[in-house]
């Protein structure tokens, strides 16, 4: 079964706050890893995608803004849901701050509770899927809530690694994605998977998906990998 946990990537600086924000949100369920460096939160989101970014202005070796702007210039980081901390409470730096990519903006101080209704709303808009709502392309539905997969209302049984798969690919519809990237979004960098394996687990995902009488949902793109849309 997949985990539940939505993967947070928590880059402050003091300790005393990262205490509390990590102690608030494993509370709220959330898998945290955090950093005080900049470097080494490029490093953390690159090897281990998270699900979404908190990040403070103020980090060592290097800045926070840095930080998100380099990831927006990264393919593989430049939808991630980013979320700015900082003491700086002027109108010209939460602009700065929006305009180099981040998708909200917290001045401190404020209340882990505020900070956390922020990171679901960023969620719901960005990435539905990890705040519990119903993915659909077609009448194919994936409900993340119950862990059940449907086509045409009817219930698919599908395997722990195809229902990432499954999932990775309801969350960017139509979006084409290589071997590789599929690697990374569904194994992680880490992992010793041959990339020809992601060939074997589409497959096993359109026998799962693709019922009698249904159209085939994942699109074969020669040369470039696999998108699942409507229209396949």
């Amino acid at each position: 079964m997949p985990s539940t946990k939505t993967r947070l990537l928590l880059a402050e600086d003091d300790p005393a706050m990262v205490e509390l924000l990590r102690f608030t949100f494993e509370k709220e369920g959330f898998d945290v890893v955090s950093t005080p460096s900049g470097e080494e939160a490029l490093l953390l989101a690159s090897e281990s995608p998270p699900d979404i970014v908190i990040l403070d202005w103020m980090l060592e070796e290097l800045s926070g803004i840095e930080v998100c702007r380099r990831l927006r210039r990264t393919s593989g980081s430049s939808n991630l849901p980013i979320i700015m901390l900082t003491a700086r409470g002027e109108e010209a730096d939460r602009v700065r701050g929006l305009e180099t990519g981040a998708d909200d903006y917290v001045t401190k101080p404020f209340s882990p509770p505020e900070l956390t209704a922020r990171i679901r709303a960023v969620l719901r808009r960005l990435r539905p899927a990890l705040a519990g709502m119903v993915l659909s392309v077609g009448d194919l539905e994936l409900d993340m809530a119950s862990y059940k997969v449907r086509r045409g209302g009817t219930a698919v049984a599908v395997g722990p690694t195809e229902f990432k798969l499954l999932r990775h690919f309801l969350e960017h519809p139509g979006h084409v994605f290589s071997r590789e990237r599929l690697l990374d979004a569904v194994w992680g960098r880490d992992s010793d998977i041959e990339a020809r394996t992601v060939d074997v687990y589409v497959r096993r995902l359109r026998r799962a998906i693709n019922t009698p009488g249904k159209d085939d949902l994942i699109r074969t793109v020669r040369s470039a990998g696999y998108a699942l849309d409507a229209e396949a």
